[in-house]
């Protein structure tokens, strides 16, 4: 099995790249993020590795990082994702901007990728939820209290303050992981302008 592969980029197309490694040239499939952060043609460059053996075909499947080739392993798990929805979804998402919507359970954010429908996004995050934490930086207690904000059984101020954010054009989850991130740091007793300042300073981030 390959794990990584170094070599020069030879060419590129929608979804895969050649790589060129001592004069082979390996075809490795990519997500569009992956793609967008390759170096010129001729260039060396370093993927990690996924390998998929069928019965008719070997493929590879290639990633900058380790973390994004295990986010891949993972969403393969998932009852309707198969590789090319995996790669769609890490197209779409950062691999910690995945992770938060795991969290949150943002079923909205994950069904942004092309070729996932409601049902899928529901099944990865739901099936997600116990496996991902180990490949998350978010904080499982301030998920659960992002959830408790969004639901409305928060703190009075962490919900206005939500609600503000979402009328400055945030989306939802986004808006009450940021208050609960910023009701952590200030405090139970922080007011609704001092949570929205707060707020706004973690969404920059």
């Amino acid at each position: 099995m390959i794990g990584k592969l170094t070599g020069k980029v030879d060419s590129v197309g929608p979804d895969w790249v050649i790589l060129d490694v001592g004069g082979v040239g390996y075809v490795v499939h990519c997500s569009s993020r992956t793609l967008g952060r390759l170096p010129k043609a001729g260039e060396i460059v370093r993927l990690s590795i996924e390998t998929h053996v069928r019965e008719d075909r070997i493929q590879l499947f290639g990633f900058m990082a380790d973390l994004e080739r295990e986010w891949f392993r993972l969403l393969n798990t998932v009852q309707g994702v198969g590789t090319k929805v995996a790669l769609a979804v890490l197209s779409t998402l950062e691999a910690s901007d995945l992770a938060t919507a795991i969290a949150l359970q943002d079923k909205a954010a994950v069904s942004r990728a092309p070729g996932v429908g409601p049902k899928v996004a529901v099944r990865i995050v739901t099936e997600l939820k116990d496996r991902a934490p180990l490949f998350a930086d978010v904080d499982p207690g301030l998920a659960r209290f992002a959830g408790e904000v969004a639901e409305a059984r928060g703190p009075r101020p962490a919900r206005d303050a939500v609600s503000a954010l979402v009328n400055l054009g945030y989306a939802a989850p986004q808006a009450s992981a940021a208050i609960a991130a910023a009701m952590k740091a200030a405090g139970d007793d922080a007011t609704t302008e001092t949570l929205i300042r707060a707020g706004l300073k973690e969404l920059a981030k």
